[in-house]
């Protein structure tokens, strides 16, 4: 005689919530007791020509204080950048090696962001415009909670939910960055200044296990703010601009070359591979396993060829930048570009 099943059991069976279920429950609970993002504060250097004028305009998750002389800034249509630097103060806690990273994917966020309107000349060519960049605070990433993070949100990807849900980050450790800039005219008068300052969130900032990590990513964002400042001469945080990100923009994020010869001083994107490595990054002794992994350029380059290029050919930000995904920030596995003699 065959057993008939209980209607009771598989009723309870199927309320019975599943270990997916469980896992992203207590994620959001901890998010819903902690803070969603790190603090932003709005750090001041000595660094600007000028403080005059500043007002604030803030968004939604960043601070800031803005001055644009529109009618010049307008008039202007070439641009050079001065490598950005980091204030005496600012990010003890990060080495000088992650201090350059940091402070070259600011610089090349900028010049991304400022080709949209502007010729971008290398810093020997004269221009209408000139821009000074300097970091006055930046606060570290606790690296074993964003791992935590990246390990919950991959292993969560495995249980069958029906729809992906995310999994918000460990809101403990989230880094924070700020930076005052300039703009120059040919005779040194500041035509537009910006005091910026965000921290990262538990939602949109991609867990990645080093110490610069929201640094690093947060510099791009400083890079579409400052740049839609000198760009549209207005601030970004006034009104929601719906406009697309321009095809050289798109292009710049996937690791193509970029629009002007001159940003390329700053080194490319990682790219789509560097984004989707970045979250299962495994940071060793300041080298990564992905980079472990990385192809030299013609095909044959050893690991440690790479780990030796690292630690003894990496003088200029942009040799440094070429190979982010040796040092803990993106992990991609694009082809690392070729170092002089």
């Amino acid at each position: 005689m065959t057993a008939l099943a209980d209607p009771g059991r598989q009723s309870l069976a199927k309320m019975r919530p599943t270990r997916g279920v469980v896992v992203r429950a207590l994620a959001f609970a901890v998010v819903g007791v902690l803070p969603a993002c790190a603090s932003a504060p709005l750090v001041q250097g000595l660094t600007l020509s000028s403080y005059e004028g500043l007002a604030p305009s803030d968004g939604v998750i960043t601070k800031s204080r803005v001055r644009v002389n529109a009618p010049s800034v307008l008039a202007s249509h070439t641009i050079n950048i001065i490598p950005t630097t980091f204030s005496a103060e600012a990010a003890p806690k990060l080495n000088d090696q992650q201090r350059t990273l940091v402070a070259n994917a600011v610089s090349r966020a900028l010049c991304v962001s400022l080709s949209d309107r502007f010729e971008v000349v290398t810093i020997d060519t004269p221009a209408d415009l000139t821009v000074k960049t300097v970091i006055t605070h930046a606060t570290e990433t606790d690296e074993f909670a964003a791992g935590l993070s990246a390990v919950a949100s991959i292993g969560s990807s495995f249980v069958d939910m029906g729809a992906p849900v995310p999994v918000p980050r460990i809101p403990i450790g989230l880094g924070n960055l700020s930076i005052e800039a300039e703009a120059l005219d040919t005779l040194g008068q500041q035509q537009a200044a910006m005091i910026w300052g965000r921290g990262a969130t538990t939602f949109f900032s991609s867990p990645k296990a080093s110490k610069a990590s929201d640094a690093y990513d947060l510099a791009a964002a400083f890079g579409d703010d400052f740049g839609y400042l000198l760009v549209k001469a207005k601030s970004p945080f006034e009104v929601f601009d719906p406009n697309l990100p321009s095809l050289h923009k798109i292009n710049s994020a996937i690791g193509l070359a970029p629009k002007h010869a001159a940003c390329e001083n700053y080194g490319r994107a990682p790219g789509i591979a560097g984004v989707v490595g970045g979250n299962l990054a495994y940071h060793r002794n300041g080298l990564t396993m992905a980079a472990r992994k990385l192809p030299r350029s013609d095909g044959k380059r050893r690991s440690a060829d790479i780990a030796k290029t690292r630690r003894g050919n990496l003088s200029s930000s942009a040799q440094i930048s070429a190979n982010d995904a040796l040092n803990g920030i993106h992990h991609s596995a694009r082809r690392p570009l070729r170092f002089p003699a």
